[in-house]
């Protein structure tokens, strides 16, 4: 499968260069935890419509046809963006929906269990994985593959679950990234917690969640959002709202914006244009930078679509219309980009064939290093459940491996 079959069937070339990484840091102000506990948790802030009621609905910097808007609260986040820096979240877009659609087919073809798809949501997560700082702390759920490839994890690793031959596939703390979360809504707990061990610790850095519109309407979201409310932790909930959770629309589950949710709790709350890379990067560095000054949480709602199926069993054309998929694709978030680099003259041809061949070997080296994993260990399952070992586990080790055993004797009887 090419780039071209894989790109919402709109942006017929990608390529790319060995681009820098685009706005991968951001400046942070050194601030001691009594500064996180002092700072007001329900302070109002400019251009944050959960917190003021004022500012855009949804804040937009590159419109879907690809024309560059300004906005007064987030340009000045992107504002020393270079040509370069351009480049590299095109490039990562592209090679992450090759990534994404090699899985698919891989799933298709028997090497994966499942797999869930990305497909739509590039910018949302390129532009805030791009947001992040090294020293930050990511927790996703099971479809921040874009997020994944920002972190620096191998893309590969990222399949082992899927295809049943680890728990996980990759060490969280070698890159701040924590493994997926398959219960739904449970890691904002999670990062709610380490945000509030950031603070005591008196750290800078900052917490990032990553979650859909399904997961905003279960109760771990909620008591996440108290905790972190109440102690002005310093963490970021990043909803990707792709208005589908799997078959339940939004306007389901909730009556008012999901961004609205977050003045109940007392904290901030912006709708991004989830389709817009460069909105999201802007956004999203606004939003840690208010955490690492101690001013606490915020709720990012990016607004976006599910362009594929939630996951490879589910099948979306029997819930929704073919003309949302279309409309939606329109608004294709590389298409967008795409079209204001050509306009800019920010790249030419040869980057668009270099960055084509690159996705062409990434998918590639996908299919040989999923084909090549190794089955698992039977018995590596038992390990790890307690520091210390368990006597009962130390039976159903034995239980186990009995079991197994029992092969082997039939083959023997044979």
């Amino acid at each position: 499968m090419t780039v071209e079959s894989t790109a919402a069937r709109k942006p017929r070339r990608s390529a790319g260069t060995t681009a820098a990484k685009s706005g991968a840091s951001t400046t942070g102000t050194k601030n001691a935890a009594s500064k996180r506990t002092s700072a007001a948790a329900g302070k109002k802030t400019p251009g944050a419509p959960g917190a003021s009621g004022a500012g855009p609905e949804l804040v937009q910097l590159l419109t879907p046809e690809g024309k560059r808007v300004k906005d007064a609260t987030y340009d000045p986040y992107v504002a020393d963006i270079s040509p370069e820096e351009l480049r590299g979240l095109y490039r990562d877009m592209v090679l992450t929906r090759r990534f994404d659609a090699e899985a698919t087919s891989l799933q298709r073809q028997g090497e994966l269990g499942l797999w869930a798809s990305l497909l739509g949501q590039e910018a949302a997560q390129i532009g805030s994985g791009r947001a992040t700082r090294e020293d930050d702390y990511v927790f996703p759920t099971y479809r921040e593959h874009g997020v994944a490839w920002c972190r620096g994890v191998d893309p590969t690793n990222l399949l082992g679950m899927f295809r049943g031959v680890n728990n996980g596939g990759w060490d969280p703390n070698s890159n701040n990234f924590h493994l997926y979360t398959i219960v739904i809504g449970s890691q904002t707990l999670h990062a709610t917690g380490y945000a509030m061990g950031v603070a005591k610790d008196g750290a800078d850095s900052a917490v990032i969640a990553y979650f859909g519109d399904g997961a905003s309407s279960q109760g771990d979201v909620a008591e996440s959002f108290t905790f972190s409310a109440v102690y002005n932790a310093p963490v970021v909930f990043f909803c990707q709202n792709n208005q589908w959770a799997i078959s339940e629309p939004t306007e389901k589950q909730t009556r008012v914006p999901l961004y609205q949710r977050a003045q109940g709790y007392g904290f901030p709350g912006v709708r991004v244009d989830g389709n817009d890379v460069l909105a999201c990067l802007a956004v999203t560095k606004w939003a840690l930078e208010r955490a690492r000054r101690g001013e606490g949480p915020t709720l990012v709602e990016a607004y976006t679509y599910r362009m594929g199926a939630h996951t490879t069993s589910d099948d979306p054309t029997k819930y929704r219309a073919d003309e949302e998929r279309e409309s939606w694709e329109a608004k294709d978030p590389i298409l967008r980009l795409r079209t204001y680099l050509e306009a800019s003259n920010h790249a030419d041809e040869g980057f668009f064939a270099e960055l084509e061949a690159e996705s062409e070997a990434l998918g590639k080296r996908v299919r040989e290093v999923v084909r090549a994993m190794p089955d698992p260990d039977h018995f590596a399952i038992f390990e790890n459940v307690y520091a210390d070992g368990h006597a009962l586990v130390d039976e159903e080790r034995a239980q186990f491996a009995a079991y197994q055993a029992s092969f082997a004797d039939e083959g023997e009887g044979k």
